[in-house]
């Protein structure tokens, strides 16, 4: 049985995401936590562990599922929608500063 949670509208960007998603895709439970608890991008790994927290919450409702035994199967994240700024620079101008979202989305399995 998949357990499945998301995040949408995270202000980090999919690349610097990605990063973090590479390092916890396919561990088990115990091993993805450790490895975000030291990981060096400090505000990705926060995001990225309280989604796996909610996760883990939502298999521990289930009841059928030994949460003990879950992994990481699937983790993708995805382009949100990307904030739109404007910087004023010389002589009257603007220029646009584009701030990117990401959705992310965590699938685990049981072993």
């Amino acid at each position: 049985m998949e357990i499945v949670a998301s995040l949408k509208h995270v202000r980090v960007t999919p690349r610097k995401a990605m990063l973090v998603a590479d390092l916890v895709r396919g561990k088990d439970i115990n091993d993805a936590f450790d490895i975000l608890k030291f990981c060096s991008r400090r505000k990705t790994a926060g995001y990225f562990t309280n989604l796996l927290k909610s996760a883990v919450a939502n298999a521990a409702v289930k009841k059928t599922i030994d949460v003990d035994t879950l992994f990481v199967k699937k983790l993708e994240v995805g382009k949100g929608t990307t904030l739109k700024r404007f910087r004023p620079r010389s002589m009257g101008r603007a220029t646009r500063i584009n701030k990117k979202t990401s959705h992310i989305f965590i699938s685990l399995m049981e072993r």
